[in-house]
């Protein structure tokens, strides 16, 4: 299953990463302004996982419209403030 997992700008990203990877996942990650909301539900994943960040969900580049956009279509996760972000919508 491929994951994409977006960077909220946060280190513990990486330990997300190794522990998905390690369960079989390929794992694509992605700074949260690195791509578009219509790039990220178009990349053919399984799932998606938001990252913790040192900010609130207002301020993490497209978490907010992509929990809005993705409920429903594609598999939404999160850690810290990814779980946040979707608690917020």
């Amino acid at each position: 299953m491929r994951i994409l997992l977006i960077d909220n700008y946060d280190s513990f990203t990486w330990n997300l990463v190794h522990l998905i990877g390690g369960l079989g996942a390929e794992v694509e990650v992605r700074r949260n302004d690195s791509l578009t909301v219509a790039e990220a539900l178009s990349g053919g994943h399984g799932a998606i996982v938001l990252s913790p960040g040192p900010c609130t969900p207002n301020e993490a580049g497209i978490c907010l419209d992509l929990v809005r956009e993705g409920a429903g279509k594609v598999p939404l996760f999160g850690v810290c403030l990814g779980l946040q972000t979707i608690g917020q919508v």
